[in-house]
C-alpha cells in the first residue's frame, strides 16, 4: 500500500466514523475542501462510490461499508502499535538484548543486572555468550560487552568495568609435583588447561607483560575445556595450571587452595566497555541501563 493510500483510507475512515465532513476535517486538522477532495480521489481510483452525501447527512455506501470493516481493525491497530512504541519511549519497559564475552557476564553484567531488574518488574535483560565480536545489528543486539580494545570505532562505548589481570594458577598438591616456573617459557614443560573459544575455536591465548613487552606462549595438556568455570575446577583438582582473570581466582588464592605463579609477568588486559550503535531515539529501558552500569563502574574506580 502506498502512503497516500493510507492517507486517503485514513481521511474516508474518518469521514465514515463522523457522518460528517465537517466533524471529519475539524477533527483531522484540514480543511472541509481538502477533505472532500481526498475521498473523490479514493473514490476515483477505487472506481466505486463510498459515500453517499446529502446536504444533512454522510454516510457509507454498501461498498464504503464493506472497506470501512476491512480497514478499519488495520489502521486501529497501526494506531495501537505506534501508541505502544510511545509508552516504550517513555515507559521503561521491554527486553534488552546483549551480547558479552563469560567473564564480562560473571564479573560486570551479571552483579549490575541483579540490582538493576528488582526497580524496574517490566524490564527484561536478555544475555546471550559470545566470545567473539558479535555484529550486534545483524544478531538484533541492542548493545555488547568487550573489553576496551575490541570494540569497533564506529561504535559508541561506554567503560562499565575495571582493567582486567590475568592469573596463572596451580594447587599445592600440583606444585608439590613439579617445581613452579620462573619465567613464561617455562610453562612449555608443565600441563597447561587451555580454554578454546566456542565462537571461533581458537585457544585463548597465554599472553605476558614484562618491561613493556608483550610475551605469548603456546602451552599444551590434559585437558581442553571452553568455559572458564570448568576449568577453573579443573586446576582445583590439582590436574594442571590453568590462566584466569585474577578476580576470578582471587578468594580460591586467599584461601591456599590455588597458588599464583609468574605474577611479575602478570598481563592485564584493558576493562570492559558496553558498546552500541547509536544513541538517538534510545528506548527508556535502554538507557537506564546504560547509566546503572555506568554509574557502577564510577562507584567502584
Amino acid at each position: 500500500m502506498t502512503g497516500e493510500n493510507l492517507r486517503d483510507l485514513h481521511a474516508f475512515v474518518a469521514v465514515a466514523k463522523e457522518g460528517s465532513f465537517t466533524r471529519a476535517a475539524a477533527k483531522l486538522g484540514v480543511s472541509q475542501s481538502a477533505l472532500s477532495q481526498t475521498v473523490r480521489m479514493l473514490e476515483g481510483r477505487l472506481g466505486i462510490r463510498l459515500l453517499n452525501r446529502t446536504t444533512r447527512n454522510v454516510s457509507p455506501t454498501e461498498a464504503g461499508q464493506s472497506l470501512l470493516s476491512q480497514v478499519l481493525p488495520a489502521l486501529e491497530e497501526i494506531a495501537q502499535g505506534f501508541a505502544q512504541l510511545g509508552s516504550l519511549r517513555e515507559r521503561p519497559a521491554g527486553t534488552i538484548r546483549i551480547s558479552a564475552d563469560e567473564y564480562a557476564v560473571h564479573s560486570v553484567l551479571q552483579p549490575a543486572v541483579a540490582r538493576f531488574l528488582p526497580d524496574y518488574p517490566e524490564i527484561k535483560v536478555e544475555i546471550t555468550t559470545d566470545y567473539g565480536l558479535a555484529d550486534i545489528v545483524g544478531g538484533r543486539f541492542d548493545a555488547g560487552v568487550r573489553r576496551g580494545g575490541l570494540v569497533a570505532k564506529d561504535m559508541i562505548a561506554v567503560p562499565i568495568g575495571p582493567e582486567v589481570p590475568m592469573s596463572v594458577v596451580g594447587t599445592p598438591s600440583y606444585f608439590a609435583r613439579n617445581p613452579p616456573p620462573k619465567r613464561p617459557p617455562d610453562l612449555v614443560t608443565h600441563a597447561c588447561l587451555n580454554l578454546r573459544l566456542p565462537t571461533h575455536g581458537d585457544f585463548f591465548a597465554w599472553l605476558f607483560q614484562k618491561a613493556g613487552k608483550e610475551h605469548r606462549v603456546r602451552v599444551d595438556g590434559p585437558l581442553v575445556l571452553n568455559s572458564i568455570s570448568p576449568l577453573r575446577d579443573a586446576a582445583l583438582t590439582g590436574l594442571g595450571l590453568a590462566y584466569l582473570p585474577m578476580a576470578y581466582v582471587r578468594e580460591q588464592i586467599a584461601s591456599g587452595q590455588l597458588i599464583e605463579v609468574l605474577s611479575d609477568w602478570r598481563k592485564t588486559f584493558e576493562g570492559y566497555h558496553l558498546y552500541y550503535a547509536n544513541r538517538c531515539h534510545a528506548a527508556a529501558a535502554f538507557t537506564l541501563l546504560v547509566e546503572a552500569l555506568r554509574l557502577r563502574s564510577q562507584a567502584r574506580a
